[in-house]
């Protein structure tokens, strides 16, 4: 498992928090070329709707693929005209409806249009899954439909020729997941197979990351493989409209991940479904004239900018609401109406709605004489759609999935609805609510953090709903300072520092109006790897705060049903050994030992920096601070815990600095002028600020020289030899006191705590 993750212990230990446990399934997980993707043929119908589909071909049919507005639409669209015109269709047409004009689905009005026309064969991707009428329309007139989507299924399914949905798989399926693009890419494996051409479907893997991406689906089994190579082609995509929109857009693309597909290339794509014809996507993804790839891309920088401008306007008039109205917030789901409204955007401002109260959000455009249209954005736990689906005698159409739906309702129906709605929302949630605690994969110190780690970090990407980032804590901190940013000054930026006074610039999306915390603090994080403005750096985003008194020791559960056996009542050293050596022959591989200062030589045990994931882990030297406690926890995640608590020794002024003297003069002798704070605390038994301290006091009596790098380790010197003793001698030495009487205290009140502190 160490290996897989390249002898990262954190990135061990995150994956097994995620249920990755052997050395084979990291390697998948992590690696694209590891993983075995699942064969198109794993879908219900596709191997009947691929033999209609080059029957058509064959016999020259008036082929139509039906797609949707939206990125995911826009791509699967794409995916499905461009395979079918390479695998020889001679008349071949589509049709992607307009928002405004049609929203979501097959309209029977086009259809019978269609149909008049000669289409003989319809063909729809991200849609279409609850097309009765339409469907049903068609068999009429001797048209036969075939249907691919991935949206929820209704109790009923249209009598089309075929279906391919994934919903239709078991829940725990590797296909499950798919997004509309994902489904198409399967059919037009699928294709090419049947035509052994099989390679020439990777071709569409970069439209495939934009619309898994852009539709927010949960990202795991091939959908998670789809996307990491979807990633991986989309930066050297040959496309002449993409390569515009990342030049326009600012993206290096050999940077490129996630997170620039989510915030910079699908909001363009979508800002032409949004304000006006998404028709004109298809030839912009696949078509081939640089030059008209570049005009297209202009005016899509063009509508992003209103619709940036539009979704500014709409989520300050939702703002204001809420100030005026804050028993809103109250309620299990938010529901917001205006008559002026954008049906085309108020699907963007509710999802920031959403994550900005963590609370599902509803939207809803109520334009005079005409039906109300809403959309629906939620949160991990919450499935929008199933509630709204609950309520479907109330609509007049409605659709989605379990983070994002779509309705239109008689705007009469709107009060009717909101108490139905949030009554049904408020009984799905109540288990969520009481297991809403936020779940911390580390806790770190400041100075942990670095842009290395958040490149080792970057291996478990890419990240969203079923695979989200890591989220990390840091205690005790202040805010020194935070300032506006943004067009609208809608975020902040804060610098905090912690106990040791290491600084950290944090920013808070969607932070401003919030109350900070006036006093200390623990910062929950993510950490990233940033190109603003093409410089490389670490960015750290702010998730969640919590200001609580820092005097009572306290251990948060970092495991379910843990069994402590306790054994710091033997006094005697032997015994003790003996007893260890007896546990360490029963375990063997599954025991970890935590042993630190001379005890980690003289029992071959781990420090805290050594730490690796185990069923059960052997508490050896008594740990100097709760944070050291529950991190060393949080690293093993055992199931047995052995407490044998020896104090390490270290805890007098003279011991400690003797032994923190020596460890650096054989550094020094040795070579190593750099070292990790972490291991002088892991060496000496010690938290880290005291070690810091003790640094200080050594340079201050002129004995050596610190200052800590870019990558966070100590870079030791001696010092010269007309160093001179600093007047804060006396000073630190009297804060170094101060910090050896806390641990001493701290590991007294360890040999005498029940052992159910051990728990949580």
């Amino acid at each position: 498992m160490l290996a897989a993750a390249g002898g990262h212990l954190l990135l061990a230990q995150l994956l097994t928090r995620r249920g990755i446990t052997d050395a084979q399934t990291a390697s998948a997980f992590l690696d694209p070329a590891r993983y075995r993707p699942t064969p198109a043929d794993a879908l219900p119908h596709i191997e009947r709707a691929a033999a209609r589909l080059e029957q058509a071909i064959r016999h020259r049919e008036r082929i139509c693929v039906w797609g949707d507005f939206d990125v995911d639409g826009q791509t699967a669209t794409t995916i499905l005209v461009s395979t079918l015109r390479a695998l020889g269709a001679q008349h071949l047409s589509y049709y992607i409806p307009h928002r405004e004009r049609e929203s979501h689905g097959v309209n029977l009005a086009t259809l019978e249009r269609l149909i008049a026309d000669g289409m003989e064969l319809l063909l729809t991707c991200d849609t279409g899954i609850t097309a009765h009428e339409p469907v049903a329309y068609a068999a009429s007139q001797g048209v036969e439909v075939i249907i691919t989507d991935h949206h929820d299924l209704p109790p009923r399914l249209p009598a089309a020729y075929a279906i391919i949905n994934p919903k239709m798989l078991p829940a725990d399926h590797p296909l499950r997941h798919l997004p509309g693009v994902g489904v198409a890419y399967k059919l037009a494996e699928a294709l090419y197979t049947r035509a052994d051409r099989t390679e020439e479907v990777e071709q569409y893997l970069d439209l495939v990351a934009l619309g898994i991406v852009a539709d927010v689906v949960t990202l795991q089994g091939d959908t998670r493989y789809l996307l990491q190579r979807g990633i991986g082609a989309l930066r050297c995509t040959a496309r002449p409209g993409l390569q515009a929109l990342l030049e326009l857009a600012g993206i290096s693309p050999e940077r490129l991940c996630e997170e620039h597909i989510a915030f910079e290339l699908a909001p363009r794509l979508n800002a032409m479904g949004r304000l006006d014809d998404a028709t004109a996507a298809v030839e912009f993804l696949a078509g081939g004239d640089p030059g008209r790839a570049r005009a297209m891309a202009a005016v899509l920088e063009g509508l992003n900018a209103q619709r940036k401008w539009l979704c500014d306007q709409v989520m300050q008039a939702a703002e204001a609401r809420l100030a005026q109205e804050p028993a809103l917030l109250e309620e299990a789901v938010l529901i917001l109406s205006h008559p002026s409204w954008p049906a085309g955007i108020i699907g963007v401002v509710a999802g920031r709605l959403a994550e900005r109260y963590h609370k599902p959000t509803i939207l809803i455009a109520t334009p005079p004489g005409a039906p109300a249209r809403g959309s629906a954005r939620s949160i991990e736990g919450c499935d929008i759609h199933a509630a709204i689906a609950a309520h479907a005698e109330m609509l007049l159409r409605f659709g989605g999935h379990p983070m994002a739906a779509g309705f239109s309702i008689d705007p009469e129906r709107i009060p009717e609805f909101r108490r139905a709605l949030t009554r049904t929302v408020a009984q799905m949630c109540q288990e969520m609510e009481k297991r809403a605690t936020l779940q911390i994969d580390a806790y770190l110190s400041l100075a942990a953090l670095s842009l290395e780690l958040a490149e080792q970090l970057e291996r478990m990407a890419p990240f969203g709903p079923g695979n989200p980032p890591p989220v990390f804590a840091t205690r005790n901190l202040v805010i020194k300072s935070h300032s506006p940013v943004g067009r609208t000054g809608e975020h902040l930026q804060l610098i905090v520092e912690d106990e040791d006074e290491t600084t950290c610039q944090v920013i808070w999306w969607q932070g401003a109006g919030f109350a900070l915390p006036q006093d200390r603090f623990d910062l929950a994080y993510t950490i990233r790897a940033s190109d603003y403005r093409g410089k490389r750096g670490l960015q750290v985003e702010w998730v969640d705060a919590r200001e609580e008194a820092a005097s009572t020791p306290r251990l948060e559960p970092s495991v379910a049903q843990v069994r402590v056996v306790d054994y710091r009542q033997c006094q005697d050293g032997g015994t003790r050994e003996r007893l260890l050596a007896q546990l360490q022959a029963q375990k063997q591989d599954e025991l970890v030992l935590w042993a630190e200062a001379e005890a980690r030589v003289t029992l071959a045990g781990r420090d805290r920096c050594e730490l690796a994931p185990a069923n059960a882990l052997a508490i050896w030297t008594t740990p100097p601070g709760p944070a050291e406690l529950r991190a060393a926890l949080e690293r093993v995640s055992p199931h047995e815990v052995y407490l044998f608590c020896v104090n390490p020794g270290t805890d007098e002024p003279g011991a400690f600095l003797k032994r923190l003297g020596g460890l650096i003069k054989h550094a020094l002798s040795s070579g190593e002028m750099n070292m990790p704070l972490a291991k002088l605390a892991a060496a000496t038994a010690q938290r880290e600020a005291t070690v810091r301290v003790g640094l200080q006091w050594l340079a201050a009596r002129g004995l050596i020289t610190f200052h800590q790098q870019a990558n966070g380790e100590l870079r030791l010197t001696p010092a010269c030899d007309q160093a001179q003793e600093s007047e804060d001698v006396p000073q630190l030495m009297a804060r170094l006191r101060s910090l050896l009487e806390e641990t001493a205290a701290y590991r007294a009140f360890l040999q005498r705590v029940d052992v159910s502190y051990f728990r949580g």
